[in-house]
């Protein structure tokens, strides 16, 4: 278990529902797949990527809706930039995406 933090730390993540618009897995890694995510009027869309290829095939993940943390600072890959974090659980075989109902309206904040 991690260390407790306080509230106001927690408050500060800006996790909004995100709908996978596109997926592939760039040929410069065997372990990545990079998505395009839509976040709303808002924020708009996004790159990002995650280590999740074994686990997952890019085209499973079109159309799919999933918490994305907006607020993380970007991170260099390959000739582009990570711009957020697609939520995961620790499953018993590897990561495990968590899918949101169908219904989720797209940039919708999760608290």
């Amino acid at each position: 278990m991690k260390p407790d933090i306080a509230y106001d730390d927690f408050v500060r993540l800006d996790i909004r529902a995100g709908l996978i618009t596109a997926a592939s897995a760039p040929l410069w890694s065997e372990k990545l797949i990079r998505y395009e995510i839509d976040l709303g009027e808002e924020i708009g869309k996004r790159i990002l990527f995650s280590g999740i290829r074994k686990w997952y095939q890019p085209e499973d993940l079109v159309g799919k809706k999933v918490p994305v943390v907006v607020n993380l600072a970007p991170k260099k890959m390959g000739e582009e930039e990570s711009q957020g974090m697609v939520m995961m659980l620790d499953g018993p075989e590897g990561p495990a995406l968590i899918f949101l109902p169908e219904e989720t309206a797209v940039g919708t904040v999760i608290r």
